[in-house]
């Protein structure tokens, strides 16, 4: 049986914050250099073309132009 006890056993197994922004700074760098690789670019590049074809964003249409003529001074 080992000598340390319960509660040294449980603090060493308890989340901290200094874990936490290690892995998290992992998975950054990770990812960064995934990006990096030909699948990764092609990954990237795929998403992009997704998100540039859709019309969902701000559209300057009548209504919102006549609101903006009755909103200047």
């Amino acid at each position: 049986m080992s000598t340390k006890s319960t509660a040294t056993v449980n603090e060493e197994n308890k989340p901290s914050r200094r874990k936490f922004f290690i892995g998290a700074g992992a998975t950054v760098g990770a990812v960064a250099i995934a990006s990096q690789t030909p699948i990764g670019k092609a990954v990237i590049q795929e998403i992009g073309s997704t998100v540039q074809g859709k019309d969902d964003g701000y559209q300057l249409t009548a209504h919102i132009r006549k609101y903006y003529e009755t909103t200047m001074l």
